[in-house]
Formats: C-alpha cells, sequence, structure tokens
C-alpha cells in the first residue's frame, strides 16, 4: 500500500477534523473571557499567565463533547456536502 504524500492541504484538513483543535479553541477563548474576572489588579504577570493556563486547561478539559461535535459536524459539511 502506498503511503499518501503529506501536503499543506492534508494537513489543515487534518487539524479541522482534529476535534482536540477545538477543545484547545475554546479552552483559550474560556481563559481570554474569564481571565479578568478571576485575577485582581494587584496580580502580577506571572500570576496572571498562570491562572490563563489553568483557565485554559479547565476549559480544554469540560470542552469534550462541543469538541467533537464540532469537528463531526465539520466532517459531515466537508466530505458529505452535496456532490454535482
Amino acid at each position: 500500500m502506498a503511503r499518501r504524500t503529506v501536503t499543506p492541504a492534508y494537513i489543515i484538513f487534518y487539524i479541522l477534523f482534529l476535534p482536540d483543535t477545538w477543545r484547545i479553541l475554546i479552552g483559550i477563548a474560556a481563559a481570554a473571557l474569564l481571565d479578568h474576572f478571576v485575577t485582581g489588579p494587584d496580580t502580577d504577570a506571572v500570576g496572571r499567565a498562570i491562572i490563563f493556563i489553568m483557565l485554559a486547561a479547565t476549559g480544554y478539559a469540560a470542552s469534550g463533547i462541543p469538541g467533537r461535535f464540532i469537528a463531526g459536524k465539520i466532517k459531515k459539511w466537508i466530505l458529505e456536502g452535496p456532490r454535482p
């Protein structure tokens, strides 16, 4: 069996179809939205970075079902779309 060549299009589609991509993006978005509510005005840059990473990890862990849903919908939309 011949091995498939790795092209930029293959990498882009692989990233789009991977549920972890969407989990990471949801985690980063949740951390960006919630960071200001959790940290106070006297928090230094290191403390703010640690809180951001903790919130991003929590958002990643909590977004398993939405990540799979988004990846499944994109897969269905791209691969099973209307054909001529």
